[in-house]
């Protein structure tokens, strides 16, 4: 009898562990990272919908519109305004609708949680607490003007968005903990204050003339003193961003004591020309941007990475914003970018760099149109660039997702440098060219190349528009370089399955690999 008890409790406990090692994970490796879904690394293509578009009658509209994009994510907001209607009671059915469709629509889910700030402001919490200033205090000008974004030092405000956060992530665990829909949760969204640069409120002020906690400044390498003394004139905005990151960590570990998915803070970007040291005006004073970023990162605990969300176009631009954000202690995720068709090339940059993912917003059209029953190019004219590139990293994204894991994956963008561009592999030198450049003006560039090594001397090459061959990196005087084979195909089950061979002329000058998103193995060789 002891024995058989023995071997339920060990049952039970290996039952348990393999649950909890099957949770979706963000993971960890010589300071790359990656998301871990069933136990294996996941690249995000997402397909994030309208802010309105969450709700059970409108949902069914959203489906062609991820169908058409190749999508294997959609972010859907959760309301706390609907969510928590009545203090204490919790309506679990736009959560349950989200979860049930998209299983249905075979998606994944990552949920955005439109709690006490959606865009600096306060617009998504419930009646109960807009209509009570009191209680929920809202943040205070330096004129001593109430704002529209609520006090990150509100703390009744902190208390109800925490338990109704947990209400949630208690409820997931309920009707997703076995089968994993749900990869990650934002918390808020796009926070801060566009009203103030700060908050003046009497527990702010008294907070602002106190000492910088001491792991703070040990972290950020300061000497103690003040906010003021500390950090001079970055003083209001440093210490905004402070109690923002503060109040959203306590928020999120409410979370995750429930049930602990990965949990991400979406920043609303710092445009260029915005420098310090004057108060912010272009975004958000307190979010998550690049001059405040080590400051987030020492601030929380529960916040697994924090991701920018990108409407600023230009290819070097593109790159600066993510290069400030793919860190040793950051996941790189884009969970946000416009859905102009000049972004179609950037998934590839973020893969190129190590990135988890990325996501286009506002791809359905339930605010504009009713009649989109069957996806085709015609109904997304849009999204035609963008479903081009997912359908073609779509089709091996788990392969990706590992040798991005690994740190062996380049991306080349036409017009980010020279009409020739190299990458270093390496003993080889990749060399990549793009048929029309330089373009004419106005027009904008089209070619992207994507390089992965799947093994010594053999890569994975893909993209559009451009051409890709290779060379020695530093050649013997008498060694030269060859074409060993080169594979046309596809992943087919996470199989390597080739279509056929290139050879001649198709190789002699280089690959061409053209508009058709063609996929290639490359094997090097010398003699």
């Amino acid at each position: 009898m002891r024995f058989n008890l023995l071997c339920l409790l060990v049952a039970a406990c290996v039952t348990s562990l393999v649950a909890t090692a099957q949770v979706p994970a963000l993971v960890e490796k010589e300071g790359r990272h990656a998301l871990l879904v069933d136990g294996q690394p996941y690249l995000i293509l997402g397909a994030q919908i309208h802010n309105s578009s969450a709700w059970p009658d409108v949902l069914p509209q959203v489906w062609p519109a991820v169908e058409f994009l190749h999508a294997n994510t959609v972010e859907a907001p959760v309301y706390w305004e609907q969510f928590e209607a009545t203090p204490g009671h919790f309506d679990f059915t736009n959560v349950d609708a989200i979860v049930e469709q998209a299983r249905q629509n075979k998606l994944r889910v990552i949920l955005l949680w439109f709690g006490t700030w959606k865009n600096a402001r306060s617009h998504y919490v419930p009646a109960w607490i807009k209509s009570d200033t009191t209680h929920y205090p809202r943040l205070i000008d330096a004129n001593g003007r109430l704002t529209d974004s609520l006090s990150p030092f509100g703390e009744a405000t902190l208390e109800a968005d925490s338990r109704a956060f947990a209400a949630l992530l208690r409820h997931l665990k309920e009707i997703d903990g076995a089968q994993h829909t749900v990869l990650m949760i934002q918390v808020e969204n796009e926070s801060g204050s566009l009203d103030s640069v700060r908050d003046y409120s009497p527990s702010a002020q008294k907070s602002f003339a106190s000492q910088v906690p001491v792991e703070l400044v040990h972290a950020l390498h300061k000497q103690p003193g003040t906010w003021q003394q500390v950090f001079g004139a970055g003083a209001a905005e440093r210490f905004q961003a402070y109690a923002v990151a503060r109040y959203i960590d306590h928020v999120a570990q409410a979370g995750k004591v429930e049930y602990p998915l990965p949990m991400y803070v979406n920043a609303w970007i710092r445009s260029p020309d915005d420098l310090e040291p004057e108060p912010p005006r272009s975004y958000p004073s307190g979010g998550a941007v690049d001059v405040v970023l080590d400051l987030w990162k020492a601030s929380v605990h529960s916040i697994d990475l924090i991701a920018p969300d990108i409407y600023l176009g230009g290819d070097l631009t593109y790159r600066s914003i993510i290069s400030a954000y793919h860190r040793p202690d950051n996941a790189l995720f884009v969970p946000e970018n416009s859905n102009q068709p000049s972004f179609a090339r950037y998934p590839f940059s973020v893969v190129g760099m190590g990135g988890i993912g990325f996501s286009v917003f506002g791809v359905d059209h339930v605010n504009t149109r009713s009649d989109v029953e069957e996806p085709n190019a015609s109904s997304f004219p849009e999204l035609a660039d963008f479903s081009r590139t997912y359908q073609l990293l779509g089709s091996m994204q788990r392969e990706l997702a590992r040798l991005s894991f690994d740190g062996k994956t380049r991306a080349i963008l036409e017009g980010e440098g020279n009409a020739t561009q190299t990458v270093q592999l390496g003993k080889w030198t990749a060399i990549a060219t793009f048929a029309q450049s330089p373009r004419p003006a106005g027009s904008q560039p089209t070619g992207v190349l994507l390089i992965a090594e799947i093994a010594p001397d053999e890569f994975l090459v893909t993209g559009f528009d451009a051409r890709i061959s290779f060379n020695l990196s530093h050649p013997g005087s008498s060694e030269r370089w060859q074409i060993m084979a080169a594979e046309e195909g596809s992943y087919q089950e996470g199989k390597w399955k080739v279509r056929r061979l290139l050879n001649g002329d198709e190789c002699d000058f280089g690959v061409d690999l053209g508009k058709a998103a063609r996929i290639l193995h490359i094997k090097l060789g010398t003699y």
